[in-house]
């Protein structure tokens, strides 16, 4: 393994620093509440950001949600990413390809999806969906919704189309409840046609593509494809966001005195802080695995597993210890570390808890030692 970026990729987290540091200030963020930063969000895909996907994968695609995190930004650019433009490049049609994937490389539709499915939505034979999501992140700025049914097939639902009920979640990801009553979908993709793809899946024959396809032999499913990825890349948001609750605890500590010295020097601070670091860096080399190994076609089931059990465990460890080393302030809801805490709860439990994840972990290393 080698987790040295690519040029491309080292270029794309370097530019999205730079824009998340410009734009996603505190008071930018105060301003925006719950909902998404529009302008940041225009700038991101006139930059080319979300186009690059396709050049820097999933572990680029990880880079720069690590750069998302550390500021918070409030911005739909994992699910747009993860269930749009991987979703749609990787399992649907020629013609759904070429006339979905340029809306949202310009970032002109947004695409969130309603995962995990939980067998509560059902599809007729018609293509018409019925059931509900309980809270489904970004839904009131999505054009579109990624949906699986009870027999985990995908669908495209247009937003417009459903009802969407407002969700006031812990992070503020401008959620909402997907209703669906007769609502029409469109099917992702058909099992067993090509459209003229080559054996490997794709239409230029290239290696990437190829380690694509193989990856989604690994995956078993569209849908099992889908949801490694989601979690790898909101394990990737959750390194940032601890990564940036860290650095603020960092600079507090350095800075704030007591007893005419800084708190930083005081060991029960250094141990804390060691130990949020650790915890950190676990967090991000699982997700590094993870996200190659997914671009390389290899499994990584039970890596993507690994991943957010880091991300859920550690990550929920990390922010608590952030805002805990700001002392009385840390409880502020109007300090920029509180908006970390919030942000990292919420990722320990999006896609399944640590004890959640485990369970299917364990289950899936039992099937491979029998």
């Amino acid at each position: 393994m080698d987790f040295t970026p690519t040029e491309e990729q080292a270029a794309a987290r370097d530019l999205a620093a730079r824009i998340f540091g410009d734009l996603s200030t505190h008071e930018r963020l105060a301003a925006a509440g719950t909902g998404t930063d529009a302008e940041l969000w225009k700038a991101l895909c006139a930059a080319g950001l979300t186009g690059a996907l396709e050049e820097i994968g999933l572990l680029g695609l990880v880079l720069l949600l690590e750069e998302q995190g550390r500021t918070t930004a409030q911005v739909p650019l994992a699910v747009s990413c993860v269930y749009g433009l991987l979703a749609v490049d990787r399992h649907g049609t020629k013609e759904q390809r070429v006339r979905l994937l340029p809306a949202l490389r310009d970032g002109t539709a947004v695409v969130t999806g309603a995962f995990p499915g939980h067998g509560s939505i059902r599809a007729d034979g018609a293509g018409r969906l019925s059931g509900t999501a309980g809270w489904v992140p970004w839904l009131r700025d999505a054009t579109h919704v990624l949906v699986p049914d009870a027999e985990r097939n995908l669908w495209l639902v247009r937003a417009t189309e459903a009802e969407t009920v407002p969700v006031e979640t812990t992070a503020p990801w401008a959620a909402g409840r997907l209703v669906l009553d007769g609502t029409r979908g469109e099917r992702l993709g058909d099992r067993g046609a090509t459209d003229g793809r080559s054996a490997a899946g794709s239409v230029d024959g290239t290696a990437a593509t190829e380690r694509a396809a193989a990856a989604r032999a690994v995956a078993g499913g569209a849908y099992e494809d889908v949801l490694v990825a989601a979690r790898i890349a909101f394990a990737g948001l959750q390194a940032g966001v601890c990564a940036g609750a860290l650095a603020r605890a960092v600079a507090h500590t350095s800075e704030r005195e007591q007893f005419g010295r800084p708190l930083s020097t005081r060991q029960a601070v250094q141990l804390r802080a060691a130990d949020a670091h650790m915890d950190t860096e676990a967090i991000r080399v699982t997700v590094y695995e993870a996200a190659w190994r997914f671009d390389e076609g290899l499994p990584c089931v039970t890596h993507a597993l690994t991943a957010g059990w880091w991300a859920s465990e550690a990550g929920r460890r990390v922010v608590h210890t952030g805002q805990h080393l700001h002392g009385g302030i840390g409880a502020d809801l109007e300090h920029p570390v509180h908006r970390h805490f919030l942000w990292g709860r919420q990722l320990d439990a999006y896609l399944g808890s640590g004890a959640q994840l485990l369970d299917e972990l364990g289950s899936l290393l039992a099937e491979e030692a029998a």
